[in-house]
């Protein structure tokens, strides 16, 4: 095997690594990714659609298409963060069954 051969096979397995590692960390903190993109999603939009809808009114003379802009681009932000799986509840690896509430096939463990 030529020299230039084995170094772009070290080289591609040393970006793999390199992907595979940044995944875990991504990972780690996903739910404070999550809630930042959520959060963005609804500030954004309500910041946007505020902006078109005083435009309008500027435009347009009126004094109520801010509002309805506003409520749009909020409504529009929790559209994207659901559609985006964003506002799914997952369970960490770690968690207890404590965490997750009371029994639902009837056992308790009260003594």
């Amino acid at each position: 095997m030529s020299l230039r051969k084995r170094n772009s096979q070290l080289t591609g397995h040393a970006r793999s690594q390199s992907a595979a590692d940044d995944s875990a960390d991504a990972g780690s903190d996903g739910g404070y990714n999550a809630g930042i993109a959520v959060f963005s999603y609804i500030v954004g939009g309500i910041i946007v659609w505020s902006l078109i809808g005083w435009g309008l009114d500027n435009l347009w003379g009126t004094r109520w298409i801010v509002l309805l802009g506003a409520l749009l681009g909020a409504a529009g932000g929790f559209y994207l963060s659901h559609m985006h799986g964003l506002t799914r509840q997952s369970s960490s690896s770690g968690e207890s069954n404590a965490d997750s509430g009371p029994s639902t096939d009837g056992d308790s463990n009260a003594k």
